[in-house]
């Protein structure tokens, strides 16, 4: 930003034109067409591996069947959560989708 302005151009800048200037014809702008993607930049940008932060992970084990008393099968579903209740609630959701009786038997950090 530091800019070498001669004395008469100080003067000009502090108290104003005492004379008009003629300035000199202003350069035409190009304008770019930034909606066309390059085939480069998209390439870039799939280059680019995107860095996971870790996430939290809790596994939790269900015992799941059709029969009431009857054959239970075990069923592993793994939660990116925290929260031991929203894990066992989002195990459940998933396997009431398939079967009738849904039995939480732990749940445990990965």
């Amino acid at each position: 930003m530091i800019e070498k302005l001669t004395e008469e151009e100080m003067r000009r800048a502090l108290f104003g034109d005492s004379e008009p200037l003629v300035e000199a014809p202003a350069l035409p702008v190009q304008n770019t067409n930034s909606d066309i993607a390059t085939p480069q930049s998209a390439n870039a940008v799939e280059k680019k591996k995107i860095v996971k932060a870790f996430t939290p992970r809790l596994k939790v084990t269900l015992r799941v069947g059709n029969e009431f008393e009857g054959k239970m099968h075990e069923m592993v579903h793994e939660a990116d959560t925290l929260s031991t209740l929203l894990a066992e609630q989002e195990a459940t959701k998933v396997a009431r989708k398939k079967f009738r009786f849904v039995e939480v038997v732990s749940v445990k950090p990965m």
